[in-house]
């Protein structure tokens, strides 16, 4: 109850999640009803249920899915309807109908052209041998109401505010490299201190695993706002709608996918080495400050590139860190050739973070120039 009653504040006074979904579900209401006026009440059709059932269906969560996913499901309940009331006709049992019918309309909804819509298909044809005696006429109807439906449908959804999802494109974009930027910043911040604690890095390594997730959310916010852009009216109608995501968000999205990788990669490294069991000795101070120092000029990179993404004027200051950048990675490599250290373990694990090193600005280093 508080959580529903939440979500009820957030979408009475502020844009939202919460006030596009509200919005979306009045809409489909008002499909289904004008709908179901037109059809069932001011010209009385046979099968009138069809028309609101279609429409409420169809107003989508962008104008260019209701117009998709319309004509896919059109094609499918013709398809179901047609072929249900040729066998109908000719078989005039309904259980026999449907033993014939049902398989041929199932496979047809495996069709990938029909994509979610094809189980339409199979309810077309029950549609038509449940429901009374079966006729052309009837099916003819049938296949109208649906039209006008979707029609329906729609134009609700694609003249009563359709939706938009650019309000959150770029902060879910910030926010991701963000995290990426916080999560190398406390690692350097450890290994600066010298501090193994096989607790804390289990922490950074959860939250890397986790910033994977934030930029498939991304990716997602990013299709989404291109897709909602599409045959959207409020677009040209609102001159302060951003324009349609282009290369920048491309161009974030492949380097924060480098980011999230590598950071994995670098938290599960620093994870094994300060392991409670492990018999290797780890990186001397040394070495790990001169990493802890790549890893916050990294994270000052990254969010140095982001915000040259999107608008903020610091082009001067990234090409700095970039080159900061690409001295510190050739420091890292010749610390590992003056290392004296015997110990190959030791070695290995240096040698491990210096590959996530180069992995982890290679796109910075090519992007940031």
């Amino acid at each position: 109850m508080s959580a529903a009653a939440h979500a009820a504040r957030r979408a009475w006074t502020e844009p939202g999640r919460e006030r596009d979904l509200a919005v979306q579900a009045l809409k489909a209401a008002l499909a289904a009803w004008v709908a179901w006026a037109v059809a069932g009440w001011w010209l009385q059709a046979p099968v009138a249920f069809v028309a609101p059932w279609v429409a409420v269906v169809l107003v989508e969560s962008t104008v260019y899915r209701s117009v998709a996913h319309g004509l896919q499901q059109l094609a499918a309940i013709a398809a179901g309807t047609v072929a249900a009331t040729a066998v109908g006709l000719v078989l005039h049992s309904t259980v026999a109908a449907m033993a014939v019918v049902l398989p041929l309309a199932m496979l047809l909804g495996q069709w990938r052209r029909l994509g979610s819509q094809g189980i339409c298909a199979a309810t077309g044809a029950l549609f038509v041998l449940t429901n009374g005696a079966v006729s052309v006429a009837t099916s003819a109807a049938r296949l109208g109401e649906a039209l006008f439906g979707a029609a329906v449908g729609i134009t609700v959804n694609a003249l009563i505010r359709p939706p938009l999802y650019l309000r959150d494109t770029e902060a879910v974009l910030r926010d991701a490299t963000e995290e990426a930027h916080d999560i190398l910043t406390d690692v350097a911040d450890g290994l600066a201190a010298d501090r193994w604690d096989a607790e804390e890095a289990g922490g950074w390594h959860d939250r890397a695993l986790r910033l994977h997730r934030q930029v498939e959310q991304a990716r997602s916010a990013v299709e989404w706002s291109r897709e909602s852009l599409r045959g959207n009216l409020r677009r040209r109608r609102t001159g302060a709608v951003q324009p349609l995501p282009g290369r920048n968000y491309d161009d974030a999205l492949v380097v924060l996918d480098y980011a999230a990788v590598h950071t994995a990669g670098v938290t599960r490294t620093v994870l094994e080495a300060a392991a409670e069991d492990r018999a290797a000795p780890r990186p001397h101070s040394e070495l790990a400050r001169r990493y802890a120092q790549f890893l916050c000029q990294t994270a000052r990179a990254l969010r140095l590139y982001s915000h040259s993404r999107f608008a903020d004027t610091c082009e001067d200051e990234l090409r700095e860190a970039v080159a900061a950048l690409r001295d510190t990675l050739a420091e890292l490599r010749r610390d590992l050739v003056r290392s004296t250290t015997d110990d190959p373990d030791e070695v290995a694990t240096y040698g491990a973070l210096l590959a996530q090193a180069h992995r982890l600005a290679g796109q910075l280093l090519a992007s940031g120039t």
